[in-house]
Parts: C-alpha cells; structure tokens; sequence
C-alpha cells in the first residue's frame, strides 16, 4: 500500500496518513445547505472529497464516506439570528421547506451525477437526525459548557476556553475576536456575543420545529455535523473535510461540542479546499457573482461563450490545486476543454496502436510519478502534467518516433484507466462517445477509399483527400502498414 501525505488544517502541515482503524477510513464532508440551484463552489467542493474517495479505494483502503445534506437549521448571514436559509427560499417559492429542501437535493444530486463525482456511503439530513443532536446539546449542558437562556441554549466560549482552547482550528484568539466583537440586536438572550447556538426557540411565525426538553424550537446549524458524524462514524473518526469558508466558525464549533461532549477531538485529520474566484473575489450566492452548473452546462449565461461539457468543469477543477484559489474565466474554461480533449483523445488512440520490439520511453517512471504526485496531498496538476507527457509520446508513436512492446503498451492503457478514468473521475460524454463512434466510421471509410486511390495510383485523389481532412483539421499520418489520423 502506498504511502498517502495529506495536509492537515488542525497542523497547518502535511502528515503522513494513518487511519484509526486500518485498512478502513471514515470519512465525514459536509455537503450543501439545499436552498438554491449549485453552482461551480458546490462542484468544487465535491469534486475535492471525490477524488480523495477514488484514491483511498484504489490505495486499498475501504471507505465509509459520509456527506451531509443541510435542510434546517442555517440561518441567513451564518449567524444565530434572521430567518432559515430554507425556509427563506420557500417563502420565497410558496412552497413548503422540506418541498424546497427535496426539490434542490435532487438537483444537487443530478448536477453531481453529470460531474461524475460518486455518491457517499450514507447522506443523512439534518432533519433526520434532530432526536441525536437533541442528545448531543444534552450532553455538553450536562458537562456544564452550554446554558438555556429563553428557550435556546447557547455554547458557553467563556466557559469552555478556561479548559480548552476555542481557535485551534483556524488560530484565533478568544480575546481578540471579543474585543472586536459586538453585540447585535436579538442577541440579548446571549451571554456573550461568540457564543453560539445548540438549539433555537422557533418564533410563531417559524414552520420548522420540534419539540425538546427546552420547547418547540430547531438545532443550530453547527450540531448537525458533530452529532452525525459521530453517529455513524463513531466518537473518533478518521477524516472530515469542507471549503474552507467552513474552518470558521463552523468547523471550529464543531471541535468544541465534541470536545465538550465527550472530553476529547472526533477528527484526526482536517481537509479543506480552497474558494473559487471570480476576477480574484470570491465567487458566491452572497456576492451574486456565482455561475450554477446548470448555466455551466448550457452556456446561458452571460460570461459564457458557449456550453461546457461537465467533464471540461470536472477537469478545469482538476487543473488547480485543492489548496489554492481557481479563478473562473471563459478563456480558463476553453483551455480546459482543449486539454481534456487532448487527453481523451490519446486514450482513445492507444488502442489503436500496434507494440514494437522495443519501448523507448519509461511507463514505469510516468506511473510512478503519477501517483508520487497524487500521494503527495492531492496534487492532481502535477498527476495531469505526466499524463499530458504521456500523450505526446503517444503521437510520437502514431508517427512512428517512439514505441512501446506490448507488456508496456499494455502498462500506458492501464495507467490512463486507472489515472485518468478511475481516480480523476473523467469520461467522455455520450454525446461525445457518439460522435466519436460516428467520426472514426467517417474517417475509416475515408482511408479506405484514399488506400484504393494510391493503389490505383491515382495520386492526384489521394492527395486531394489528404489536403481537405487537413483544411478541416484532421492530419492524415502514412506509414509502410497503411495510414492513421489524428485531429491537429
């Protein structure tokens, strides 16, 4: 099994990964707050922990992936007061919450399904699980961090810092962060403005409720994920991971109730991947500068030039690293198709090569870079960088300046599967596929026929041939066994 280095958050480093209970890792990524149609942030995010959920599997390791859907309990501005994101969009649609929150995680799940990304292990809600957070919030009032104030509890950061250290995630100071803190208006029930919310008393006007110990109310955004997680995962699990928009407060929260809960961390490892910009700001619903992927998809947006296929999205995230900021553009999008089509395109045309006596260039050393560049945190651009060599050895083989034997032919083959189809996720399209299909009929019946005019010695009809499929882009490669093609 090979050795996997993923940064931690918590370490601000990377580690050598060593799950808690080997060759079995539990896995925890929170998904989406189902309000809205998902947009390239969303893709990102998913595609990140997907491919981290392809490369455990193909190391050997078996996976529980857990993803979270958020459909109650995230209140707008991610504080603890105004109205539930959900509940916000069905006023918005007159609709019912969990009408809206079923309608955007099926759209959630069909964007996912285009990108390819796999679905989890188990994608429990949060409003499947209010009877575990209910237990989770009793708990952490038990162990004397929380206090009930007007039918909410409230985490007590006061409290809980005398013991502990509140900020370990994303290096924040308790002190600091009071200091330019103030108190807003309907927080008065709050001891302290950091402190956050367990459990919500619902207003009248409220339609997501339930009852607890303390009234009708809902659970804080940041309960779910701890009480899940733990669930199904158990008191201390292996990997948890978001954007990184999430390391504070969210995550940072959810260290401190497990802490509270149980006297010790749930999570091993931290993972977060980094935003997608926009002309260098971040791009997002809050900032009204985001693209959904349905607009990616159909290029009825404004900053498009054209429809993208969903793998030209998957491979544009793939060419940045997880760790640093992916800055969208129409002209990003286009060099990533060009890339990916070239890609595709080598690993459709290894098949059609013939081995030699002898192979004049290592398969073994790209492999092994490959997945020395995977291994190594992710790092997806440098993986794809020796694939890109890869296919240009391919064309140097097409036209017959390099060749492989068969055992090493058969090693290139396996190492696009597995590279670029398996752990990267990238497909062509059935649109593609088809297309592919009807081109490679088109061009053979062309060759056939350019074959039958050379044999006949008709030179003028062959080279006639060869120059049109050039002008329309195709290059016509001779060699002493017949001819093969390529698009320029």
């Amino acid at each position: 099994m090979r050795d996997l280095q993923i940064y931690n958050t918590l370490s601000r480093k990377k580690e050598l990964f060593t799950p808690l209970h080997a060759p079995h890792v539990g896995m925890y990524v929170c998904g989406p707050t189902v309000y809205g149609d998902p947009h390239l942030g969303h893709a990102r995010s998913a595609v990140t922990f997907d491919i981290l959920f392809r490369l455990l599997q193909q190391l050997g390791y078996s996976v529980r992936y857990v993803r979270n859907i958020t459909d109650v309990g995230h209140l707008q501005h991610d504080a603890d007061e105004g109205e539930d994101k959900i509940a916000a969009r069905a006023r918005l649609e007159q609709l019912e919450p969990m009408e809206i929150a079923q309608k955007y995680t099926a759209r959630y799940h069909e964007m996912m399904a285009e990108l390819n990304v796999l679905r989890p292990s188990i994608e429990p809600s949060a409003s499947g699980h209010i009877i575990e957070q209910i237990a989770l919030v009793e708990k952490i009032l038990a162990a004397g961090y929380a206090y009930e104030s007007d039918g909410n509890v409230y985490f007590d950061i006061e409290r809980y810092s005398r013991d502990h250290h509140y900020g370990i995630l994303s290096g924040r100071v308790v002190e600091e962060m009071q200091a330019n803190t103030r108190t807003l208006d309907g927080q008065e029930s709050k001891r302290n403005p950091l402190d956050f919310a367990l459990w919500k008393k619902a207003t009248p006007q409220h339609i997501m409720r339930w009852p607890s110990p303390w009234g009708e109310g809902f659970p804080g955004w940041h309960l779910e994920c701890s009480a899940m997680g733990m669930k199904y995962l158990g008191t201390e699990f292996d990997i948890h991971g978001g954007g990184m928009d999430l390391i504070f407060p969210h995550h940072e929260c959810e260290i401190a109730q497990c802490v509270a809960a149980k006297g010790s961390p749930a999570v091993r490892y931290w993972m977060h991947n980094n935003m997608v910009t926009r002309n260098g700001q971040k791009m997002g619903k809050s900032l009204g500068n985001f693209i959904t992927l349905q607009e990616l998809f159909s290029g009825d947006h404004a900053s498009l030039d054209q429809a993208y296929d969903p793998m030209t999205v998957r491979f544009f995230i793939l060419q940045a690293h997880y760790r640093s900021t992916l800055d969208f553009s129409n002209e990003a999008l286009l060099a990533a198709n060009k890339g990916l089509e070239r890609l595709l395109e080598a690993w459709n045309d290894l098949g059609k090569l013939t081995a030699g006596a002898t192979s004049t260039f290592s398969v073994q050393e790209m492999e092994e870079k490959c997945w020395s560049a995977l291994c190594d945190d992710l790092n997806t651009p440098i993986a794809i960088s020796v694939l890109f060599e890869a296919a240009h050895q391919v064309g140097r083989m097409q036209r017959g300046e390099a060749s492989l034997t068969a055992s090493d032919l058969s090693q290139l083959q396996a190492l696009f599967q597995t590279l670029l189809g398996d752990v990267m996720g990238l497909r062509q399209s059935t649109k593609s596929a088809s297309h592919s299909a009807a081109l490679e009929v088109a061009m053979q019946l062309l060759l056939t026929c350019r074959a039958d005019a050379k044999a006949r010695k008709d030179y003028a009809t062959s080279d006639r041939i060869r120059d049109a499929l050039k002008e329309a882009g195709v290059e016509v490669q001779d060699h002493k066994d017949g001819a093969t093609w390529r698009l320029s």
